[in-house]
């Protein structure tokens, strides 16, 4: 098995100043006729560096491409994460992202059936998984500095249409965090009730257009999980609605639900039902969050942040599946719209600079980071503590 060790780190009081507080900028999000505009939370965005959104203590989690494939998506599991940076160590860097996604990718891929042991699961190592599916697809890492402001994360997410964004010192080569759609909404949100309210935020999703409402892939509660996988793939989508045989919405089967096959070790047996293999969650599941057309764009934003889920189901009067919301379709209606921006506009490029030395107090941040690397060679874990750029690392046998 895998061993793990997290080391403490005390919280040491800081030398320099706090970062600035985001509400500082607000005053200057109005028009000059003291009525909002609708880029009031795009002035926001561009105000704010990627920086400000990293937490003071977070786990991130990098796994070596020498990895076994199997043993990296059970780290994903014991860690409770969705997605890992991968470290090349003959580049000494980031080379790209092992995420659920590349779990679903195999078992499409290779399944058979369930006397037949999948074993480009069982035996690859990471790099040799990359080596094969990047032949027909290869992708350079999409990441971002902790300087580049949040408009640019946003930008980023939506055009490369992807769900996590490392966020890399461009002078060290340190990975920091990792942004996701959640995690920057979430912020915003959280400023929100400072800021004048755009008039589009009382406007519904009919009026307003926003979400998908056309060709909505969905599943039934029979559907065997090797077809819902292949739909996750040939389809690109993240989610999947689960509706009876009157169109009525009783569940959700999420790409994050098929991690769940690796944490009970039943990915050899795929010819089970959604309904079977979503049993576990039972205890903790509290329904599909939904919504209808008719709410406001501002209801529909606090519901699906208080909610926590990435994605809302759009639902008639009587449950039937309508449509679909996600997270990107409200970050783009919010941030990039407003500003008249398709996605692959971003605003002023920033130098290359060492935000350690740009922001001093980012070195105490990285402090509190802790990174565990996980190697193939051995069961052991690497905790890295940086400090403005170095790093010292401990290591468990």
């Amino acid at each position: 098995g895998l061993a793990f060790k997290e080391v403490p780190l005390s919280k040491a009081p800081s030398p320099h100043t706090a970062p600035r507080a985001p509400v500082m900028v607000i005053s200057a999000v109005s028009t000059a006729a003291g009525e909002p505009g609708r880029n009031v939370y795009t002035r926001f965005m561009k105000s704010h560096l990627c920086y400000d959104i990293v937490p003071t203590s977070s786990k991130l989690v990098v796994f070596d491409t020498t990895l076994q494939v199997k043993k990296a998506f059970f780290a994903l599991v014991d860690n409770g994460v969705r997605a890992a940076p991968l470290w090349e160590t003959s580049r000494q860097s980031f080379v790209g992202m092992l995420t659920i996604t590349d779990f679903i990718i195999i078992l499409h891929r290779y399944y058979r059936s369930p006397l037949v042991q999948i074993y480009e699961l069982e035996e690859h190592k990471i790099e040799t998984w990359r080596e094969l599916y990047l032949q027909e697809t290869f992708k350079p890492l999409v990441n971002i500095s902790p300087d580049a402001s949040l408009f640019d994360a946003v930008s980023s997410l939506i055009k490369n249409k992807i769900h996590r964004l490392p966020v890399i010192d461009p002078v060290t080569g340190n990975a920091l965090y990792i942004l996701t759609h959640k995690r920057i909404l979430k912020f915003l949100q959280f400023f929100v009730c400072e800021m004048p309210k755009p008039a589009f935020m009382k406007e519904t999703l009919a009026d307003l257009g926003i979400g998908t409402y056309t060709n909505i892939a969905f599943i039934h509660p029979t559907t065997a999980i090797i077809r819902a996988l292949n739909i996750f793939v040939e389809r690109r989508v993240s989610a999947l609605p689960v509706v009876d045989e009157k169109g009525r919405v009783v569940d959700i089967y999420s790409k994050f639900d098929v991690i769940n096959l690796a944490a009970e070790k039943t990915y050899n047996n795929l010819d089970v039902s959604v309904t079977q293999a979503l049993q576990h969650r039972s205890q903790y599941f509290e329904g599909v969050v939904k919504c209808n057309r008719l709410e406001t764009l501002e209801t529909i934003v606090d519901r699906i942040v208080k909610a926590e889920v990435h994605r809302l189901v759009v639902v008639d009067d009587e449950s039937c599946l309508e449509g679909i919301i996600s997270l990107s379709d409200i970050l783009q209606a919010l941030v990039l719209t407003p500003a008249g921006n398709p996605a692959h506009i971003c605003s002023e490029p920033r130098p290359h600079t060492n935000v350690s030395q740009t922001f001093p107090h980012l070195s105490y941040r990285y402090n509190r980071l802790i990174l565990i690397s996980l190697s193939l060679s051995h069961t052991h874990t690497h905790t890295h503590t940086h400090t403005g750029g170095c790093h010292t690392a401990s290591r468990v046998e």
